[in-house]
């Protein structure tokens, strides 16, 4: 019995060895740099771990992670033999863990809503409540005006011989084309009263149609600096998301940027498409990803990448992994494959 335990043991060894052999790599959804498609672990970064590893002759597991904070927790305690994704290299990082040498070199980026076309935006504005009410007491005083003018000048001229009734339009009609042409350019009142109210309404049609315009103007000025975004410093007083923990997160605060942080990307794009967000601020290869997939129907980046950062694999401190890792990848850049791989994802301009 001894002799066959012994055996066994023996038969089971190469089994176990492999199973210990094998590493366990933690990673979190973020498209395009890790995601899971159809039970395939696929991405920018997935696709160059999988380069690394068989360079490395080292077969792995992958442990996907619901959120960044689990998963780096996972590495700093020991719990993974690495993690990949989007991982910024940071100071405060480095010091709980250690990281391989730059995979992507990246930056954040803002994201809004894609502007609407300059007829959309007048309409807007015209149909807007601090407009349209202004415009119907003119409207409702014109009206009122016209059929005074109906009152004064029936009897005295054809056009305005209909009953009250059917003479509504009509002195309506004549009242505006006073105030819009800004002189009686036909149907010249015959009353005393009646020229006396011609008279006045041509002298308020100068004030009114200039207010009107001066509104109109002010409010697309308004509308035109309110809403456009080309820095991080238009998007103070406006509903800023970014993800929770991030490094956007902790630029945003430094900048004392009121923001709503969202535990993942996901909900973050969520709420910027239902329009409750204004703007977003996250990696922007991202966002440029989600741009590009969503099409018209996405946001816009806009101004310049800024805060440049690399993407590094975290390792738990002290790896012997590390040696190995960085070898793989400097052999990946010099034979071209990590160039493949940067353009299957990002295009050829993208690093």
């Amino acid at each position: 019995m001894f002799r066959l335990a012994i055996i066994l043991v023996l038969a089971l060894l190469p089994a176990l060895a492999a199973q210990a052999d094998d590493l366990v790599v933690g990673t979190v959804t973020r498209p395009p740099f890790s995601m899971e498609v159809n039970g395939d672990e696929t991405g920018f970064s997935m696709d160059l771990w999988s380069e690394t590893a068989q360079l490395m002759k080292r077969d792995y597991t992958v442990r996907r992670f619901d959120s960044f904070r689990d998963m780096l927790s996972a590495v700093q305690l020991g719990q993974v033999d690495l993690a990949i994704a989007n991982i910024s290299v940071t100071s405060e990082r480095e010091q709980v863990m250690d990281f391989s040498q730059p995979i992507f070199s990246s930056g954040l980026q803002i994201m809004t809503h894609r502007q609407d076309s300059v007829g959309s935006d007048i309409w807007r504005i015209v149909t807007s409540k601090e407009l349209l009410v202004p415009v119907l007491i003119a409207f409702g005083m014109l009206f009122c005006s016209g059929m005074l003018m109906w009152r004064f000048e029936r009897g005295k001229q054809p056009y305005f011989d209909d009953p009250a009734r059917k003479a509504m339009f009509p002195a309506f009609w004549w009242a505006l084309n006073l105030v819009v042409n800004g002189g009686f350019e036909e149907r010249m009142p015959r009353s005393v009263a009646g020229r006396l109210l011609g008279v006045f309404l041509v002298i308020s049609s100068l004030f009114i149609v200039s207010i009107f315009v001066a509104r109109i103007t002010s409010m697309m000025t308004v509308e035109a600096i309110s809403g456009s975004v080309t820095s991080i410093n238009d998007l103070y007083g406006k509903r800023v998301g970014s993800v929770s923990g991030s490094t956007a997160a902790t630029y945003l605060n430094r900048r004392d940027l009121s923001f709503t942080g969202y535990p993942d990307p996901q909900e973050m794009l969520t709420s910027f498409e239902d329009g409750q967000l204004d703007a977003v601020v996250f990696d922007a290869p991202i966002l440029a990803y989600y741009v590009t997939k969503n099409g018209n129907e996405a946001g816009q980046l806009v101004g310049s990448v800024f805060l440049r950062e690399n993407y590094g694999i975290a390792l738990p401190s002290g790896s012997p992994l590390s040696e190995n890792i960085n070898q793989a990848l400097l052999n990946l850049r010099e034979d071209g494959s990590y160039a493949q791989i940067v353009e299957k994802w990002f295009g050829v301009n993208s690093e």
